[in-house]
């Protein structure tokens, strides 16, 4: 590799390289064949109270159909910028369909400039109906990429209902807990292109800010570049290092609301010094727009004292969207 394409780290930047036995694979197939769902959930309880974060296996989707997915989103963001900026995503108003272009999007507005692109799609509507909901945007020059987007977009769907299946039952409720809160729920699947960094990297400009996410759950699939850094609980940053054939799972703000902070929704943030574009697929589901999320009261305790009030999933999650959209702070 050139030498100056190597990246010299921030000090503030810099992962420690730890095996990932601390953020734990989980195999959830007796999750999904029902052969032992309740050893899955005492995992998954372990593994989102400790780190907020794990890998799953034998989640049931076929790698030739990621890896596809994978190939699709190279060629959308390979098309010239001026037919991307045709569907951004100020086009689509509270919706949020479309495309991002670098800095478009800032998860820590107030520290970081995010050195990505995106593109995000969501359950199919004919009109605007409110914010998360509307028609998706299409590029005409591929006429694949919506077949494949849109079909991965519902298989994360399903895998995401039965993770939270897992995750209620490691909560010690039914396994049919999160039905009620998700007739019609907020769900965006993105596709993700960092671009590589050399030189001196700091934190004002990496590929995504250091942040939580704002729902329920959220289901990634990376490809073998890396560059995905989370939070542990001493405060290091810790590589979230590839392992093929799985997703990555976290929690995001209202599973950890849910549950009084038992469950943590871990700071991750991506920075993509490997001198290789990055691309990933992360799949966001929450809960219905009008969904009241407040803390169960079995996480709540004298020693877990209640730590917070009841918040409406759409509100919270659009709060959140408008801090971090040019277009939307513009509004």
């Amino acid at each position: 590799m050139r030498k100056d394409l190597v990246a010299k780290l921030d000090d503030k930047l810099r992962a420690k390289r730890e095996s990932f036995d601390k953020l734990p694979v989980v195999d959830i197939a007796p999750l999904l064949d029902g052969s032992n769902k309740q050893r899955v959930a005492k995992e998954i309880r372990w593994a989102l109270s400790n780190t907020g974060f794990m890998y799953v296996k034998n989640h049931g989707i076929p790698q030739d159909f990621v890896d596809s997915v994978f190939d699709v989103s190279r060629r959308f963001f390979d098309l010239p910028t001026s037919q991307k900026m045709t569907l951004h995503v100020s086009k689509s108003d509270v919706a949020l369909r479309g495309y991002i272009e670098p800095f478009g999007e800032n998860t820590d507005p107030g520290k970081t400039k995010d050195l990505k692109e995106c593109f995000d799609i969501g359950p199919e509507r004919s009109t605007l109906e409110g914010p998360f909901l509307g028609p998706n945007q299409w590029p005409s020059s591929l006429p694949e990429f919506q077949k494949l987007t849109y079909g991965y977009h519902q298989k994360m769907v399903d895998l995401a209902k039965i993770l939270l299946e897992g995750i209620a039952l490691s909560l010690d409720q039914s396994e049919s807990y999160f039905e009620n809160f998700m007739r019609n729920p907020i769900s965006i699947q993105r596709l993700l292109h960092y671009p590589p960094q050399s030189g001196y990297v700091s934190e004002e400009i990496i590929g995504i800010g250091a942040h939580t996410d704002y729902g329920n759950l959220t289901i990634l699939a990376q490809d073998d570049v890396g560059g995905l850094q989370v939070m542990n609980r001493d405060g290091d940053w810790v590589e979230g290092i590839p392992i093929h054939g799985t997703f990555v799972i976290n929690i995001g703000d209202l599973i950890q609301r849910l549950t009084n902070d038992v469950y943590l929704a871990n700071m991750h943030r991506v920075v993509n010094t490997s001198g290789r574009e990055r691309y990933s697929i992360p799949f966001f589901i929450d809960a219905d727009f009008n969904a009241i999320i407040e803390p169960l009261p079995s996480c709540v305790t004298d020693s877990n004292p209640l730590r917070y009030n009841p918040v409406a999933c759409g509100e919270h999650k659009f709060a959140r969207f408008a801090a971090s959209y040019a277009h939307l702070a513009e509004a």
